[in-house]
């Protein structure tokens, strides 16, 4: 449908200015707009899934002609509004995160991770964005999406000039390093389009070298099965043996390859309460979460993203953190037979997957 079917009066160059302040106002970042075409983006994901670098996430071998076309996904669309959402809060110091994955008796969590869960926040805001539009311009076609459909995201805020591709495959920004979410919005009315970043990566390679199972194979290659996020969230099985001590004391995702980019230190900060650290997740110790009931860890973790792995698999995580922090010669005896306590103690009410990650922590096969 023209542009112009919507609105006679309507200035292509206003109405683009326009979208970009609503968004900031919404509480967005950031906003481009692209097209629909991805080019050798599909056959990338095609080869990557067919060397099964994708690990247990099936979903993605499920539907992976829909993430190739967003027309086929939502037949009319024509143009993707893309935006960025910053989520580091002002009380976390990159500086102070490498100190607590030092400590092997704190347990670290995601940064993304410890606020709400941005699905619910983004979903909301776009939706808000998406009235707003349709207020401005009338009735149009479109649907809101934030990493909760078949869609290459990274991809599209690449192409739509929101960022670049880092060697870890994150989008990165000259504004926001790499910490925000993506949200987009599929339309079906001729915008106008954005033209992509430049790289700025040049020869660092930091990302490549910080991380502990060398999940990024290569410049832009990332293997999920090694990747420490996709083992402790995705996974659904055991820890694979290979990877239990790398992981150290890492319990749901993995933030080296951002605390080490250089374009973080730029990284600004939101000022949504909604990403705000609930419930300690920023200084709790992994004996403390252990201590956690059932019942609470769907109580604290409710509308948070980590209430999604479950209780049995969060137990899975923390009992290799406390089996590393066992098998560290600086944590103190004390500790150790705090932890060793802890441990036996959830032996007995333990399932099968739990069960046998605390018999590895307690006697840890060689």
């Amino acid at each position: 449908m023209p542009l112009s079917a919507h609105s006679s009066a309507l200035d292509e160059s206003k109405l683009r200015a326009w979208l970009g302040e609503k968004a900031i106002e919404l509480g967005f970042d950031g906003l481009r707009i692209t097209d629909t075409h991805l080019g050798l983006a599909s056959k990338r994901l095609q080869e990557w899934l067919a060397d099964g670098r994708h690990g247990q996430m099936e979903y993605m071998q499920r539907h992976a002609d829909l993430r190739a076309d967003p027309q086929r996904l939502v037949p009319g669309t024509v143009r993707v509004i893309c935006v960025i959402m910053n989520y580091l809060p002002p009380d976390i110091n990159l500086d102070t995160e490498w100190q607590r994955l030092e400590d092997p008796s704190q347990a670290v969590v995601s940064m993304y991770a410890r606020g709400r869960d941005y699905h619910k926040v983004l979903r909301h805001r776009l939706q808000e964005f998406a009235n707003a539009i349709e207020e401005k311009i009338g009735t149009f076609g479109y649907r809101v999406f934030t990493d909760s459909a078949p869609l290459m995201e990274v991809e599209l805020a690449r192409k739509a000039g929101l960022g670049w591709r880092g060697k870890h495959t994150l989008l990165l920004n000259r504004e926001s390093g790499s910490t925000f979410f993506l949200g987009e919005i599929l339309v079906d009315v001729p915008l106008p389009i954005d033209e992509a970043q430049d790289e700025h990566c040049g020869t660092c390679q930091s990302c490549i070298d910080v991380c502990p199972t060398q999940a990024i194979t290569a410049p832009y290659q990332l293997d999920a099965r090694r990747c420490i996020s996709y083992l402790t969230i995705e996974n659904p099985q055991a820890i694979p043996m290979e990877f239990r001590r790398a992981m150290g004391n890492r319990v749901y995702g993995c933030d080296d390859c951002q605390l080490i980019c250089p374009w973080n230190k730029f990284a600004k900060r939101t000022q949504l309460p909604d990403f705000a650290q609930r419930h300690g997740l920023g200084q709790a110790s992994l004996l403390h979460l252990w201590s956690w009931t059932e019942a609470e860890f769907e109580e604290r973790h409710e509308g948070s993203a980590i209430r999604r792995i479950g209780y049995s698999r969060w137990r899975r995580n923390l009992a290799v953190a406390m089996g590393n922090a066992l098998a560290n010669p600086v944590v103190a005896n004390a500790d150790k037979e705090a932890i060793q306590k802890a441990l036996s103690e959830g032996l007995s009410s333990a399932d099968a997957l739990v069960a046998e990650h605390i018999e590895w922590a307690l006697n840890p096969i060689p």
